[in-house]
């Protein structure tokens, strides 16, 4: 990753923005100094934006928080994983989140159909306990559950100078060091959890299903998917337009085509959030024509019937052993961002 300062914004704008029309950003900003509660004004605006999530000013700049173990530089806001002495929950700090997000790992044997040039997981290190073990899950997710909502996180040093905003939980994310909905045991992960939910012992949190949607075509996935409720989410990537670029950043077992039509076969059906990440490699951002090539994937997707309320832009953060994999520069970032706007009228913010 890049040694570099940088920071790290997220932009949104009404559906139907276009570039004369004032955005709006989140208030927080990371380098490898700390995260900066206020943002610099915009050149050529008397205001700042309006903030989508308002920090306040701490009396001293926010940690950096570190991957336990990574031999890389400082991740940026929100990506370090923090598993609490569990081995399958754990905790981030999340943009997307807007805050902080639970985590379950539904791949702790490492197993995906992509290999993402900018994947922090070591695959070529086997996992020495393989096992989703829902019994094991549901003790650490109630156990962690319990930590954060009585307020036991500031006990550690990392989280004791972060505002309140940032510890308040927002979601439980089904995710991991792999494909979630490629696990042998999705359908009944899936199930404890909302077992656990209905058991009414913790107030309603919201399940967010992080995917690459290779496994939407399972009939098993797809029925345990019917089970999520309206508020639920579900975030589908996208990182290509091309499938020279997605064997490039994603190196995916299956063409972009698959992966488009099991995007449609969800999205059809309930919204479906699309988060694409953009990272620069050998120092180069993305082309413009595979920019132009994802945008008309996008506007495939809608004119087949797809329901996407959200477009997430984003770069590469956590350390990954592949150096020439960086951190896309925010004025890239915002560009594609824009450009989805002006094509398809979707809403779309970068992180």
């Amino acid at each position: 990753m890049a040694t570099q300062e940088s920071s790290t914004w997220c932009w949104g704008a009404p559906p139907s923005a276009s570039s004369a029309m004032p955005l709006v950003r989140c208030w927080w900003s990371v380098t490898r100094k700390g995260i900066l509660p206020n943002p610099p004004r915009q050149p050529g605006r008397n205001e700042p934006p309006k903030p989508m999530v308002s920090l306040p000013s701490p009396a001293a700049p926010l940690p950096v928080m570190k991957l336990s173990g990574s031999k890389g530089p400082e991740t940026a806001f929100g990506c370090a994983r923090d598993f609490l002495d569990n081995r399958l929950v754990y905790l981030v700090v999340s943009p997307r989140a807007r805050g902080l997000s639970i985590g379950v790992n539904f791949n702790p044997d490492k197993k995906c159909n992509f290999d993402c040039s900018y994947c922090e997981v070591n695959r070529g290190i086997p996992s020495t306990n393989p096992d989703f073990d829902i019994d094991k899950m549901q003790q650490e997710l109630e156990r962690t559950m319990t930590f954060v909502l009585t307020g036991r996180l500031r006990e550690r040093p990392h989280y004791r100078t972060l505002p309140d905003e940032l510890l308040r939980m927002h979601h439980v994310a089904i995710s991991g060091d792999g494909e979630p909905t490629l696990a042998p045991r999705f359908a009944q992960g899936v199930e404890a959890l909302i077992h656990l939910r209905a058991r009414g012992r913790f107030p309603f949190f919201k399940l967010v299903v992080i995917t690459n949607a290779c496994g939407f075509d399972r009939p098993e996935v797809l029925r345990s998917l019917e089970l999520l409720t309206p508020q639920d989410e579900i975030w589908a990537k996208l990182d290509a337009g091309t499938d020279e670029y997605l064997a490039l950043v994603n190196r995916a077992d299956r063409p972009l085509s698959a992966i488009l039509a099991n995007i449609l076969l969800v999205a059809k059906e309930r919204p479906v959030i699309i988060q694409s990440l953009f990272p620069s490699i050998s120092s180069a951002e993305p082309s413009a024509a595979e920019i132009e090539a994802y945008v008309g994937r996008l506007q495939q997707l809608q004119r087949d019937g797809a329901q996407i309320p959200l477009v997430q832009i984003y770069s590469a953060t956590r350390p990954t052993a592949r150096s020439r994999v960086g951190h896309l520069p925010l004025r890239q970032l915002s560009r594609i961002a824009q450009r989805v706007r002006e094509a398809t009228g979707l809403r779309a913010e970068v992180f």
